[in-house]
């Protein structure tokens, strides 16, 4: 019998219509340790409900096929869908951290160049390099939200001085990383996971710009670190649409006046959910960013203060508050 050199993952895919993602992944929960939903063809409508998207959960055991398919019927049919086909796969006895760090090519958004460790080019002129490596702490640059954050940053940062900055749900911290290497300004951090705090401390150290990032353990807004930094004028919340709403009040109370607020983590049909939620706390979006069906939104207390919005390094511009939500992404910086 051959021996495998790194710990058996198995793999569920769905292919699934817009109507159950959400309900498909619910279904997932308890199964998988960890899933993820992306466009089946990138250049499709993500708004169209008839278009297909990939639902992916890993497992470290074998998923129960028989109970999996009946849970995720009633999901489907809790909101009228059939029941999806799916797919379990034993993955490859693979180094997934070294295939990662393979697979993760340099990225450009705005101001900033995102690149692991493994990277051995040039930086672009006129940029910020950001090393964060892929790994077990979220976000390391290449997903659409993260990608939508990176360029807010960039925009908000050629028409605000941003002073005190928040990064809540920060992740592998490069979000919160690359705000204090541009403004060299302190930038508090916190994600509910001990894995993402430690490798957010370990990341801000890398990038040369720990004095300037503090980082802890905390469920949302909770810490008294948070507490006693607040009032925020620029707060960074990359996690998911419910946790949004559910933490709105939170971020009402602790964003400054004259505040930005740039929200991620969400897909494009929960934008009215979440901008509902924001819009009792005072808040008024001043621009939208959509990458692959991922949606980035930037809120203000003081919309007049900001007419237009800039998108990255040549001056694109989100779609406003006024305006009808676009069917497509929004074009991107590089």
């Amino acid at each position: 019998m051959t021996k495998r050199n790194h710990p058996d993952i198995w793999r569920v895919k769905l292919v699934v219509k817009l109507p159950a993602l959400e309900a498909c992944e619910g279904a997932l929960d308890g199964v998988v340790e960890v899933s993820s939903w992306f466009l089946d063809d990138p250049e499709a409508d993500e708004t169209d409900e008839n278009t297909d998207w990939c639902l992916e959960g890993f497992a470290r055991v074998p998923p129960d096929r028989a109970s999996l398919d009946a849970a995720l019927a009633v999901a489907a049919a809790s909101v009228g869908a059939p029941p999806p086909v799916m797919t379990i796969e034993q993955m490859p006895d693979t180094d997934w951290v070294l295939a990662n760090l393979r697979d993760f090519p340099p990225i450009s958004a705005g101001r900033f160049f995102v690149h692991g460790s493994h990277y051995d080019g040039e930086i672009p002129s006129g940029r910020i390099a950001l090393r964060v490596d892929a790994g077990t702490a979220f976000g390391s640059g290449e997903h659409a939200t993260t990608r939508g954050c990176l360029l807010a940053i960039d925009g908000l940062l050629r028409r605000k001085k941003i002073l005190h900055a928040l990064d809540l749900g920060c992740g592998s911290g490069i979000l919160g990383i690359a705000l204090a290497k541009a403004t060299r300004r302190k930038v508090t951090a916190a994600d509910i996971d001990v894995t993402a705090v430690r490798v957010a401390r370990r990341n801000a150290a890398s990038n040369g710009v720990a004095p300037y990032f503090s980082v802890v353990t905390s469920p949302g807004y909770r810490h008294p670190l948070i507490g006693r930094n607040r009032p925020y004028d620029l707060i960074l919340a990359n996690i998911l649409a419910r946790p949004l709403v559910a933490m709105a009040a939170d971020l009402g109370r602790h964003l400054a006046p004259g505040g930005f607020a740039v929200l991620s983590g969400l897909l494009v049909r929960q934008e009215r959910l979440v901008l509902a939620a924001h819009r009792l706390q005072g808040l008024s979006l001043v621009a939208r960013i959509r990458i692959q069906g991922w949606s980035t939104l930037v809120l203000t207390r003081s919309p007049a203060t900001l007419d237009v919005f800039c998108l990255g390094s040549r001056g694109g511009r989100a779609a406003g508050a006024s305006e009808p939500p676009a069917a497509r992404p929004a074009a991107m910086a590089d």
